[in-house]
């Protein structure tokens, strides 16, 4: 755990980069953000709200596999991650403990969502906020079971097969292309 920690706390500065890149840019109005839901009235912004949760779900789940099936991305950024491989080597502090890089790639497309679709500015941030608890909310071990959420019980199967469940927040980009093991299926087998 404490090698988590220091892993984490050494990619933290870069981690802060990409934000920042995308605060400037949106300073800048080369976005598409807009800072007031009445701006574009409360079922766009939903709408919208729901189009950018997509979209990242989509690209999360195809930039983490990518990152396990492009060889010398999983052995040069990736494995960093995935020396906590095991339940009883997996916590919370783990959900940050990546190669600065990898942590940047698995974040991009929050900041590419914001060319294509408008997007509310503090929603944004506060999506921003809630990665980083996802995150440590997924390495705790501790499943929530709460369908279609990737809840710990989905992620521990990540790190322990790395050929599975590699969506963000839901499980649906794995159960529509077929990478999705559950874990009620794993605690069947463990019973036998």
């Amino acid at each position: 755990m404490l090698l988590q920690i220091y892993v984490a706390m050494k990619a933290m500065p870069w981690y802060c980069a990409l934000p920042s890149l995308s605060e400037y840019m949106i300073e800048n109005g080369w976005t598409k953000c807009y800072d007031r839901v009445s701006e574009v009235g409360w079922l766009p912004h939903l709408l919208y709200l729901s189009l950018y949760l997509v979209f990242v779900e989509f690209g999360i789940y195809w930039m983490h596999r990518e990152l396990h099936d492009i060889k010398p991305l999983y052995k040069y950024l990736h494995a960093t991650h995935h020396i906590y491989n095991k339940q009883n080597t997996l916590s919370p502090f783990a959900g940050l403990a990546f190669h600065p890089v990898d942590g940047i790639l698995q974040a991009v497309p929050h900041v590419i969502a914001l060319f294509i679709i408008p997007t509310h500015f503090t929603t944004h941030v506060g999506l921003l906020f809630l990665e980083a608890v996802w995150t440590a909310n997924i390495h705790d071990c501790i499943h929530g079971k709460l369908w279609p959420v990737m809840g710990a019980g989905y992620h521990t199967i990540h790190h322990t097969t790395y050929r599975h469940n590699y969506g963000h927040y839901t499980i649906w980009m794995d159960w529509m292309l077929g990478t999705l093991r559950d874990p009620s299926d794993e605690e069947g087998k463990k019973v036998m």
